[in-house]
Parts: C-alpha cells; sequence; structure tokens
C-alpha cells in the first residue's frame, strides 16, 4: 500500500487501532479514539479487564462505564487477551507501565513482553507506537530488535514510532482528547503516519527529529515537576522552622503575572510518573559518565517528605498526650496518591502507614475512591484492608490523630476537625475549607 494511501487510512479513521495495555493511560486512549470513529480493538493479559469492557463496565473510578458502553455498543471498542488478533489491526499503541526495580533502576520486563508479545504478529504496514514512559532510546535500542527479529525492518515493513502518553487522571479540565501529542518517528514515513493517526482525534501534533527526544520530552516534563516540588517541600521545611505557613508565601507569590509557576507541598510522591520518571534518566545518564545530581537531590527530599510528616505528627501527639505514637491510634485520609481518583500506585500513604507502624502505632484509612487496597509490590502486608466506614462522630473520636494524606473532594472537613482530637494536614485542605481550629496541624 502507498504511504499516501495509509496517511489517508488515519485521516478518514478507517484504520483499526490495537491498544495494548488497558489501564490508566490504555482505556483513555483506547475510548477517545473509538469516540472519533476508529474501530479499537483492546488488549490485556487481565481476562477480568477484558470481561468488564466487553460488558460495558468501568473498572477505573474517574471512567464512567457508560462511556465504555456508548462505544461497545456501536462495536467500535472491544477486548481481547489474545494476542494473535494483533495481525488484524493496521496500529498498535503500546500502553503498558515502567516501574522501577526494588534497586531504583528502570523496570522494562512489561515493555519488553509486549514487544515480545506483539513481534511474531506484526505484518507490512503495521504502524507501531510505544507510549510508555521510558529513557531516551528504548523504541531504537529495545522495541525495534524485537521487533525485527522476526524478519520484518523498521522504515520498510512496518513503522515505528513514540509519542509520550500525557494522563492526568481525574482532571476535567484536560481529557485525552484535549492534550497536544508529542510524536518522533523512527524515519520519516513512520513520522507522517503517527502524525496521521493522532491528528484524527487529538487537537495538535508537535513533531520532533526523533523517537530519542520524544521519550526526552516526556521525561522533561515530569523531572520538571518533580524538582519545582522539591523545591516547595523543602521550603515548608525551612519556613515551618521559622513558624511560617508555606501555604500563605505561595498564595501570595503566585500573583505575580510572570517569572513564578506555583507548585505545592505535600506528604510525599506518588502517582506512575514523578516519583519514578527521573530516575529513568538518572540511570541512562551512567552511561555516559555523567552525574544528575539536581535531579537525585530532588528525589532525596522528595522521598524524605513521609518520615518529616510522621516526625511532626509524634511531636504533636508527645505534646497533648505525652506518649507520641506508640500505643496511638491513627486514621490516615486518604490514600490513594491524588485526589479524586482510586489510583494508588507509589502513594505515599503506605509509606506513612509504614513508619507510623513502625514506632509502635496503628493505623485505619479512609478513602471514599479505595474501599479496599489492592494488591502491593512494594507494602504488599498492606494489600486488602478495607476502609473504615465513614468519618462519622462515633469513628472519628475512637481515633488519636487524623493524618489527611489525600485532600479527595465531597469530603466534609469542617466535621472531621469538629471530631477528631488532632488532625495533621498534609495537604492544607482545613484551610481551603474554612476550618480554624488548634486541633489542626498543617506539615
Amino acid at each position: 500500500m502507498a504511504i499516501s494511501a495509509l496517511e489517508q487510512l488515519y485521516t478518514d479513521k478507517k484504520a483499526k487501532i490495537g491498544v495494548v495495555g488497558m489501564g490508566y493511560v490504555g482505556m483513555p486512549l483506547a475510548l477517545t479514539a473509538a469516540a472519533a470513529g476508529f474501530a479499537v480493538v483492546g488488549f490485556d493479559i487481565d481476562a477480568e479487564k477484558v470481561a468488564k469492557i466487553n460488558a460495558g463496565k468501568s473498572y477505573i473510578k474517574h471512567i464512567a462505564s457508560d462511556d465504555i458502553a456508548a462505544v461497545t455498543r456501536q462495536d467500535r471498542l472491544r477486548a481481547t487477551d489474545q494476542f494473535e488478533q494483533v495481525r488484524d489491526v493496521d496500529a498498535i499503541i503500546i500502553c503498558v507501565p515502567t516501574p522501577l526495580t526494588s534497586h531504583r533502576e528502570p523496570d522494562l520486563s512489561f515493555v519488553k513482553n509486549t514487544a515480545k508479545a506483539i513481534a511474531p504478529y506484526v505484518r507490512k504496514n503495521h504502524l507501531v507506537v510505544l507510549e510508555s514512559t521510558t529513557w531516551p532510546g528504548t523504541t531504537q535500542e529495545v522495541i525495534k530488535p524485537i521487533l525485527e527479529n522476526c524478519g520484518l525492518k523498521s522504515g520498510r515493513d512496518f513503522y515505528l514510532a513514540f509519542s509520550p502518553e500525557r494522563e492526568d487522571p481525574g482532571n476535567p479540565d484536560f481529557s485525552t482528547r484535549k492534550i497536544p501529542k508529542v510524536v518522533g518517528g523512527d524515519d520519516s514515513i513512520a513520522l507522517r503516519l503517527v502524525q496521521a493517526f493522532y491528528s484524527a482525534f487529538v487537537p495538535k501534533t508537535i513533531a520532533v527529529s526523533s523517537t530519542k527526544a520524544a521519550e526526552a520530552v516526556k521525561l522533561t516534563e515530569n523531572i520538571f515537576r518533580a524538582v519545582n516540588i522539591a523545591l516547595v517541600n523543602e521550603l515548608k521545611i525551612v519556613y515551618d522552622a521559622m513558624d511560617i505557613d508555606i501555604w500563605e508565601i505561595i498564595e501570595a507569590a503566585k500573583t505575580k503575572p510572570f517569572g513564578f509557576m506555583p507548585f505545592y507541598p505535600g506528604p510525599g510522591l506518588g502517582g506512575h510518573c514523578i516519583p519514578i520518571d527521573p530516575f529513568y534518566l538518572t540511570w541512562k545518564a551512567r552511561e555516559f559518565e555523567i552525574s544528575t545530581r539536581f535531579i537525585e537531590l530532588a528525589g532525596e527530599i522528595n522521598t524524605s517528605m513521609p518520615r518529616y510528616v510522621v516526625d511532626r505528627l509524634a511531636l504533636e501527639l508527645d505534646r497533648r498526650t505525652g506518649r507520641g505514637l506508640r500505643g496511638a491510634n491513627i486514621l490516615i485520609a486518604g490514600i490513594a496518591y491524588k485526589k479524586n481518583v482510586d489510583d494508588t500506585r507509589e502513594s505515599p500513604a503506605f509509606r506513612l502507614m509504614e513508619l507510623i507502624e513502625g514506632r509502635g502505632a496503628r493505623t485505619s484509612f479512609y478513602d471514599p475512591y479505595v474501599p479496599v487496597i489492592p494488591s502491593l509490590r512494594e507494602h504488599p502486608d498492606f494489600s486488602g484492608r478495607r476502609s473504615v466506614g465513614d468519618l462519622s462522630r462515633d469513628i472519628l473520636t475512637d481515633f488519636d490523630a487524623v493524618l489527611i494524606s489525600t485532600d479527595h473532594d465531597g469530603v466534609d472537613y469542617a466535621s472531621l476537625c469538629e471530631y477528631s482530637k488532632l488532625v495533621i494536614d498534609t495537604r492544607n485542605v482545613c484551610a481551603r475549607a474554612g476550618v480554624v481550629s488548634d486541633c489542626v496541624i498543617k506539615a
């Protein structure tokens, strides 16, 4: 097929799209492409996810079942765990996790396994796009050799590209269809095709010179956030010692119409991007004998925040009870990594619970989005724990302190503060709710 005809296939939305990995990135992408008119096949090794998609049901809190059902009823989306069906699609978009190992090094096992799973079924004129965040060079150095091992060549038989995911789960202002897409191709034809594909359902595509450049864009975006969050976390500690409210300072500073961008402190970093992505670059930089001291320092500050919060909790308990954390009963309010989502990946709440229990206290949690803690790799002992039913007076008065880790909307923070003996607020949500109380400590 001529390249212009392939390009037109995407422009006219007549291509069939395969999305591998139907999680927090793959599902929104599949839904957006399907809603735009593409026929989409979702691939996942989780049979339960496959069954729910085909039944028009959601397993992600901020994605409505109605949105899935709307496209499944029109036969624009179906799911399967049979990877041989890859040969029936025209484009394969890979959206699988890229976590860190226990030694804080990149874990590309999901990416590699996916490439190996689809490689036997990649055919001529296929477009293969990696969206998973990774170190610069992964598409060419890892994906390409695996796919070419079956005899086809990138740029001649199939076309390879990278386009970093830019999902912000739970953000109503920026859904997949509203966010520009950065794209980089392994060659000029791949770039043309990947632009034609994404341009069919996103407002704008930004072409860069290579897949390596596109991979670097994603890391840069999240390193920028990680470093600036580390800065305000450090300022928080300094200003606390000076009896200065960091939240007041940020609110005043952000009135400057130029030269300042507000970032906010917290109990630590969570989510699949900011706590992880910077280390993909620091790892790759070692290959070039370069030390990324600034990035690593930011990582040290951010990972130290749970300990700072727990120290503050212990100090305030000691002032009130004279016994600190030992024997105390602590409620963690919110264990999702950010507000209004059910995503617990890398949530600092688990590190907070680990530190608190390590000092002789008991912990429970409340989260309206997470009724049961899912299976955890790093904190398996917490898996299966259930949220307390509500934040009634009877429940709150049983705890020596409430530590607000996640500031979900819809929580009655006024009542929480009224019925709690001590509130450690790491998100400034009580002040934003208009609560003024001696029992509330910003930490």
